[in-house]
């Protein structure tokens, strides 16, 4: 029984290795693009977000009353 999830494991493996094979990296300009196109996203949601937050605590401490 130990061989066979042996055989198994390996055989997983081999496969997860030939997959990693068929992946085109990205050059270096292209990585750059993109990281810095999720930054720049990033910060836009988060000043959204972080908008929306603000918006929420005036309404509750202003327009409701509570502190």
């Amino acid at each position: 029984m130990g061989e066979a999830n042996v055989s198994r494991n390996t055989s997983f493996f081999k496969v997860v290795k030939g997959e990693f094979k068929k992946i085109v990296w990205p050059n270096f300009p292209t990585l750059m693009k993109q990281t810095w196109t999720v930054i720049f996203i990033s910060t836009i949601v988060g000043g959204i977000v972080a908008s929306i937050d603000v918006a929420y605590l005036f309404i509750v401490q202003n327009v409701l009353g509570i502190v």
